[in-house]
């Protein structure tokens, strides 16, 4: 946009009549492109369970849900949070066609006696209570509630809508739960599953094992076969199950702020300094000409913006200071007032030796002979501080009246003079020896803020537009894409497996309109355009493509390597452990460096990893199948093989009720009831979701 508004300054009405081509272009493309219903392309954002779903109903709820959401928080959403308005409406719809189809299937839902039960029955819901709650009594308050619902018929439209919306999502959420109750109360735990949560708790095994590492053995000795891990490959389709998703690589040309951009910025500041020292009132001066909200306010010693506290002994009332440059932009002060406060501020460093007796009494008083016979006061904190100051010297800045305990406070805020105060202070948390750096002063100030943030101009704008443009323009493939960044040292940075609603991309944040130009534009091997974020401008080449269903093999190829290697590095090891003999001690011995002999001397049965192994709780279960003295054959675990000897078992004695861990069964599996619901629901739906297209 910067180079065309300064094309139209420079070219007047021709490059205006030249835009307005551009746009008709533009606008005669949407009509034409590949989505225009009048192209024989559809208005619909997908499907859930058999049904599509339009636009317009789409952008209907979507405004449901930001009129409700004004309605709670009396404001528009921003740019940010209408990406999850427009999934709560996604949300709502897969439980309008999808979720209220179960229901109705099941003939769940909500009488009108159910509804008066909510609103004024037994079983008022929370929010509702809350909301009538009389702050006297902190009871509920039905007489309140009854003269809110005379006095809403004549309560404005927001009012009533607000009152629709509670309405329905407390109808809503009360068929969930029936729904979900349908389920969960039909969950039953066995005697026996009972029992076997309560040997998994309690049953313990000393065991002993030998261990040796898949890493042990060079991937050098394993020969991959494209046949083998092909079959592996259809064998396990399922695994490599996907929906569909997008890959490609990107470059960023950042919109910095020139040197120029800098220089400008504190020019405008520096123009400012006059009208600011004749200002009648300071705050509003400072706010009509900030860029920061915050732009006047108190403070002390402790707390003064760095550049004024530099020159604390020289400020005076009326002084502007600046402009000064930090991370955030150029700032500009103005001291409205210097007055004394009734709280004192002060500033200390110390050494807390802890402990109230003689020990650590003489150990403090050592310390302080030492800081005055010349030791370093800093060095001596770091050393022998036992709090969180001692690893910055025991810096304890600047503190106000009430901060500290009271010894503490009387010893600094009545110092004569800054330096060590050469006789120990005790406090309830110990012995404290004191630097005081800055002595006690109730001095304060007013201070007016004009803080202007450093923005690039159109003219640095225009120049990341024109090298983007010129990058875009040179390239027509992945070869050329990476092949011209390297030329003009650009990094080429990833972005795999995006999926059709995702909205970052890489490092970039919020690249939303990349995402849907991969989705719906672009194939593998096409340039993008040069796209326009926030802080850069940015080219991106699509590299790779997954459609819906199974990875192709040659995506997952590695991976299967991996797996295969494993496996053939698994025979290896035990094709050497079985010319082995003797104990475990011995078998490592004979095997050499790479074997090693660990303990563990109470396993559980619920366990799932391993000392020294790691993650494998099936390598836990076959320990737990040997009987006491017992020793294993080899197993295949997940990062080695290994080896076990069941040194001791202890199995849980049995007890008279079960009761206990029948409850924390049935209480993981009830846990589990919603997520549950709720993905079968929508796979059984089969939801297409072409959002993408759209948004």
């Amino acid at each position: 946009m910067a180079v065309i508004n300064t094309l139209r300054n420079k070219m007047g009405k021709f490059i205006v009549a030249a835009v307005a081509i551009a746009i008709m272009s533009f606008v005669l493309a949407d009509l034409l492109g590949p989505n225009s219903s009048l192209m024989g392309g559809g208005n619909d954002v997908g499907e859930i369970a058999g049904e599509t779903i339009s636009l317009k109903e789409f952008q209907a709820t979507v405004q449901e849900r930001e009129s409700s959401y004004i309605l709670n928080f009396n404001r528009q959403p921003t740019d940010r949070e209408r990406p999850t308005l427009r999934q709560q409406a996604w949300d709502l719809l897969i439980n309008k066609y999808a979720f209220d189809k179960q229901y109705d299937e099941v003939g769940v839902q909500v009488t009108d006696d159910e509804i008066w039960d909510m609103l004024q029955g037994k079983n008022i819901n929370p929010s509702l209570k809350q909301a009538f709650t009389n702050p006297e009594t902190g009871e509920y308050d039905r007489s309140q509630f009854m003269t809110y619902l005379q006095q809403l018929p004549s309560l404005d439209a927001n009012a009533r809508m607000r009152w629709e919306v509670f309405k329905n999502e407390l109808i809503q959420g009360r068929v969930r739960v029936k729904y979900e109750n349908l389920l969960t109360k039909t969950n039953y735990v066995t005697s026996a599953e009972a029992q076997r949560e309560y040997q998994g708790q309690n049953n313990v095994a000393e065991v002993k094992y030998l261990y040796i590492p898949y890493y042990t053995v060079s991937d050098s000795l394993i020969s991959l076969d494209d046949d083998k891990m092909k079959a592996y490959y259809n064998k396990n389709k399922e695994r490599y199950k996907v929906e569909a998703s997008r890959s490609l690589k990107y470059v960023a040309f950042d919109i910095i702020p020139s040197a120029a951009d800098t220089a400008l910025v504190k020019e405008e500041l520096l123009q400012l300094i006059d009208d600011f020292k004749k200002a009648e009132s300071d705050s509003v001066f400072a706010s009509l000409n900030s860029d920061d909200l915050t732009s006047f306010g108190n403070y002390n010693p402790g707390n003064l913006p760095v550049q004024l506290k530099a020159n604390i002994s020289n400020l005076s009332k009326g002084d502007v200071r600046g402009p000064y440059l930090d991370a955030e932009g150029f700032k500009l002060y103005k001291l409205t007032d210097i007055y004394e406060d009734t709280v004192g501020y002060a500033k200390a460093s110390h050494i807390l030796i802890k402990g109230e007796d003689d020990e650590a009494k003489y150990k403090a008083q050592d310390i302080l002979n030492d800081i005055k016979n010349g030791a370093d006061f800093a060095e001596m904190a770091k050393e022998h501080g036992t709090d969180g100051t001692a690893s910055r010297g025991g810096d304890l800045g600047w503190f106000g009246t009430g901060k500290m305990v009271a010894e503490f406070e009387e010893a600094v805020f009545n110092a004569s003079e800054k330096g060590l105060i050469n006789k120990l202070v005790k406090t309830q948390f110990g012995y404290h020896i004191i630097e005081v750096t800055e002595l006690k002063t109730n001095t304060a100030f007013k201070v007016a803020t004009v803080a202007r943030e450093v923005l690039p101009g159109d003219e640095t704008i225009n120049e990341a537009f024109t090298q983007a443009d010129l990058f875009a323009s040179s390239v027509d493939d992945l070869e050329s894409f990476e092949a011209q960044a390297a030329q003009d040292s650009l990094q080429v940075l990833p972005a795999n497996n995006l999926k059709a609603n995702d909205r970052r991309v890489g490092t970039l944040g919020d690249a939303r309109q990349i995402v849907q130009w991969v989705f719906s534009d672009a194939s593998k091997g096409d340039i993008s355009e040069v796209y326009e974020l926030d802080e850069a401008y940015v080219v991106a080449v699509m590299t790779d493509e997954v459609e819906e269903g199974t990875k192709p093999f040659e995506m997952v190829k590695n991976e299967i390597g991996v797996i295969i290697r494993k496996e053939a590095k698994a025979i290896v090891i035990k094709d050497k452990l079985s010319g082995l003999s003797g104990t475990l001690d011995e078998k490592a011995a004979a095997y050499g460096d790479d074997a090693n002999v660990y303990s563990s001397s109470a396993l559980q049965l619920s366990a799932t990893s391993l000392p020294s192994v790691g993650f494998d709780p099936k390598a836990v279960g076959a320990a737990f199948a040997l009987e006491s003295g017992e020793t294993g054959a080899p197993i295949e675990g997940e990062n080695g093989v290994i080896v076990f000897k069941m040194e001791n078992k202890t199995i849980a004695p049995e007890i008279a009720d079960y009761a206990t861990y029948r409850d924390q069964v049935q209480q993981r599996i009830n846990g589990q009831v919603s997520y549950g619901i709720t993905e079968a629901i929508k796979e059984y739906a089969d939801i297409q979701d072409e959002r993408y297209k759209f948004y």
